[in-house]
């Protein structure tokens, strides 16, 4: 597993929050992401770009955007990634343009990616928040990954082995969820992204006339 950083100038992101949600692959992340999106209006996720193979039911642009490597490594050149990573022997990335353009709308723009990539993306934007999603676990994790029914036993051991050093990064994260009952973690996710809403910079950016007539200074 090997990671590149990518550096740039840090950029505004307005009136929006950028979430950064990480887990070990069987945590049951993309299950509560999917949640939060249909609960919480006005969370826009980042699809980010791979060079893995679709799942079964996995669809380009949805999921992810599913490149070929010489392609992907020509965008990674170009720096059109925010950050980017290879991971099981396969590279993701965050497109710059999406995330950039809709933060600086004052949307809210949420990254289902890895420690890595949370690390290369707090460079950039360090007021991100940060989320980890840890199973109640090791035995739970592998038994999801088995449900899953989408790996052979090789990969499945490939990445209970990884989750240990994915899970070891988790204090960097603003915030931990322990995904152990679905509804509760979920109701816990959705409250940090209102709660990130009401900071006082955000709502200055959206406020900015109340502010002023208030003397406020964010």
């Amino acid at each position: 597993m090997t990671t590149t950083t990518t550096m740039t100038t840090p950029t505004s992101s307005g009136s929006g929050s950028l979430f950064i949600v990480a887990a070990p692959s069987g945590a049951g992340k993309s299950s509560l992401v999917n949640a939060l999106l249909a609960r919480v209006q006005g969370i826009r996720l980042s699809v980010s770009c791979t060079t893995r193979a679709p799942r079964p039911g996995e669809q380009h642009g949805r999921e992810y955007f599913f490149l070929a490597e010489p392609e992907f490594v020509q965008r990674q050149q170009a720096g059109e990634f925010l950050e980017w990573a290879q991971v099981h022997g396969n590279y993701y990335g965050t497109a710059r343009a999406m995330v950039e353009e809709q933060t600086r709308a004052g949307h809210d723009v949420l990254l289902e990616i890895d420690w890595q990539g949370a690390q290369q993306i707090r460079r950039q934007f360090p007021d991100a928040v940060g989320i980890f999603i840890l199973p109640p676990s090791i035995a739970e994790l592998e038994q999801r990954l088995r449900k899953r029914g989408q790996d052979s036993d090789e990969v499945i051991a490939k990445r209970v082995r990884a989750a240990a050093g994915e899970i070891a990064h988790a204090g960097e994260f603003d915030y931990v969820i322990i995904n152990e009952n679905f509804e509760t973690a979920l109701s816990e996710l959705a409250s940090i992204a209102l709660a990130a809403r009401c900071r006082v910079r955000q709502q200055a950016a959206r406020h900015d006339r109340l502010f002023a007539d208030f003397g406020i200074q964010p």
